[in-house]
């Protein structure tokens, strides 16, 4: 004979197994976004060679707005040129990146609220002592930036340049700077700093003085017209500068 105090013991069991199973199952329908970065824009994004995985403060950023918002994410590596083509194709469906939100990529592209702000850095040689303040310092010169960003654009339009040349990353800037093949590279102020700080390129220096020329911000990207993603992102940015955990994210990568 089964007792009322075993047959309350066997449903409270019961109830119990339900709820393991559907939180597990709740666990498990976490969506799963495949996020864009690249290797070589340190300290947003870059391979971390001890874990062969990218890091920086986008893949922290990225990370803290899926705990947020109840979605998990799968960081995948691309080249700066190909993060957006790799969104519009459905390869990939977030880019966290040190990528500018510019009218031209708003064409193409949705921007989220801002993640962090700033503009490009000068790159000269370590023992150019000119007082360089603007790209038109550099008239008649041969100057570099990295390929897909707004500095290329910027330099492009200026048209007073005897070449600009494009690279696929900083590192390939500041080397060539270096070895005087370009006057003069622009690239993310942020990036060139934080590399010479590490010991990057000892035989390159940031110019202190210079105005950036494109200021802008640095967001989440998704595919155009995808507004349940965006308002997901927004949500968690929100809620990531309320509760401070963007801010330890930026003083972690000492970017605040």
């Amino acid at each position: 004979m089964v007792t009322f105090a075993k047959r309350f013991t066997l449903f409270a069991a019961g109830l119990a197994a339900c709820f393991a199973i559907s939180s597990g199952a709740a666990r498990a329908a976490e969506p799963i976004y495949k996020v864009g970065a690249t290797a070589t824009g340190v300290p947003f994004t870059f391979l971390d060679v001890k874990s062969n995985s990218i890091q920086g403060m986008m893949v922290d950023a990225i990370d803290a707005a899926g705990r947020a918002a109840g979605f998990k994410v799968e960081v995948q590596q691309n080249v700066f040129s190909a993060l957006i083509p790799s969104l519009t194709t459905q390869k990939i469906d977030i880019i966290s990146a040190a990528m500018l939100k510019t009218p031209a990529r708003k064409q193409i592209v949705d921007f989220s609220d801002t993640v962090y702000s700033y503009g490009e850095g000068l790159v000269v040689k370590a023992d150019d002592k000119g007082h360089y303040t603007s790209m038109d310092d550099f008239k008649g010169e041969v100057v570099g930036a990295q390929v897909g960003t707004a500095f290329v654009d910027a330099l492009n339009k200026k048209g007073i340049f005897k070449e600009v040349r494009t690279y696929d990353s900083v590192a390939d800037i500041m080397r060539d700077v270096a070895l005087g093949r370009i006057k003069a590279g622009f690239a993310d102020q942020p990036i060139v700093a934080y590399q010479l700080q590490q010991g990057a390129n000892t035989q390159v220096r940031l110019v202190p003085e210079y105005q950036s020329a494109v200021k802008g911000q640095v967001c989440f990207i998704v595919r155009k017209g995808d507004t349940a993603t965006l308002e997901q992102l927004n949500s968690a940015i929100r809620k990531m500068k309320a509760d401070g955990t963007l801010q330890q994210i930026l003083q972690k990568w000492h970017m605040s």
